[in-house]
């Protein structure tokens, strides 16, 4: 199993670099930033400085989408990374949740996501695309690759990031969450004539060893209001009881009343007191080391490639030592 941090792009970015040369150092091999303007700062330029202070480190957001920036500008930024320092990024990529909504915008449809999935890998790589009716291809790309890896919830998103993405991105670490929705992207994979395996699947939530859970949770339960903001989407299209989703996922939501983004992604966030100590628990990874291996091993079990560790918490040094002198060597044997 591959392991993953992810980190906003508060600022100083200085203090972001630092964290992820820290990752790799205890053997993370990929690093994440949000992607959103207005909240955080931009984050390909932080990610060519995590690069250039990285050997290895993969990076990419987690996740963009496709209406902030232009598909090429997008591919373009990709690959001028790639062609700096090695092809070292991943594309993560959504429909859009804080980046649209904070600037009053909607997410974007499927359908749209899914032709720019195609577009930016295309164009990152050298070949030509359709970009809103115009052939396009970037020359100066020599030996490109982008893997393109869609973050999803829902059966259509599901069905389509089997279809058409490199990868799968779920937002959630609970193991019977996590079983329906790899088998529902690696069916669509297989519908689509695909090789399922081929799908890297990326389980991401947040972490927080020790021994306090009633603090660890309280740090990581802002996680279960921002998953809301998908789950919410989710009802609002299929219903709170519907074969197409299951309840586990949707029935917590019904005390949530809106979503203040101001606090998006922070510990302390006030719009997340529907949020139980059950949910934390299915969704996150808490308690001592022995007890993330444990849940680890088990989505392992389920076809997760990499756990990526949302660290927006107080403990993000000590998440991230932990990781890498016991949680890290216990995946790896």
């Amino acid at each position: 199993m591959d392991f993953g941090l992810v980190l906003q792009t508060d600022p100083p970015a200085s203090r972001v670099i630092d964290l992820m040369r820290r990752a790799e150092r205890n053997g993370f091999t990929h690093g994440w930033t949000f992607d959103s303007a207005v909240l955080w700062q931009e984050p390909f330029v932080i990610h060519s400085r995590i690069l250039a202070g990285t050997t290895g480190l993969k990076v990419g957001p987690m996740v963009t989408n496709p209406a902030t920036r232009t598909w090429e500008v997008t591919a373009s930024t990709f690959a001028t990374l790639n062609d700096m320092f090695g092809n070292r990024t991943v594309c993560g990529i959504g429909r859009g949740d804080s980046a649209m909504r904070v600037a009053g915008r909607r997410p974007s449809t499927l359908a749209r996501l899914g032709e720019a999935i195609d577009v930016i890998r295309d164009l990152a790589e050298g070949r030509e695309a359709e970009v809103d009716g115009q052939p396009l291809r970037i020359p100066w790309v020599r030996d490109g690759r982008l893997p393109v890896w869609m973050a999803a919830y829902g059966p259509k998103a599901l069905a389509l990031a089997g279809r058409k993405a490199d990868g799968f991105i779920l937002q959630l670490a609970d193991p019977y969450l996590t079983e329906w929705m790899v088998k529902a992207v690696r069916a669509a994979a297989a519908e689509a004539g695909r090789d399922p395996a081929s799908v890297t699947v990326c389980v991401a939530a947040p972490a927080y060893v020790g021994d306090d859970l009633a603090h660890a949770r309280d740090q990581c339960r802002w996680f279960g209001g921002m998953v809301g903001n998908h789950v919410a989407d989710l009802v609002a299209r299929y219903g709170e009881h519907s074969d197409l989703v299951p309840e586990a996922l949707t029935s917590y939501i019904k005390e949530r009343h809106g979503y203040d983004y101001s606090h998006h992604g922070r510990a302390g966030n006030p719009s997340t007191d529907f949020v139980t100590d059950e949910i934390v628990d299915r969704f996150c990874l808490l308690g001592p080391a022995e007890a993330h291996i444990e849940k680890l091993e088990a989505l392992r079990g389920l076809g997760v490639d990499q756990f990526a560790v949302y660290d927006m918490h107080d403990a993000q040094e000590a998440t991230i030592d932990a990781y890498g002198a016991e949680v890290i060597p216990a995946l790896s044997r």
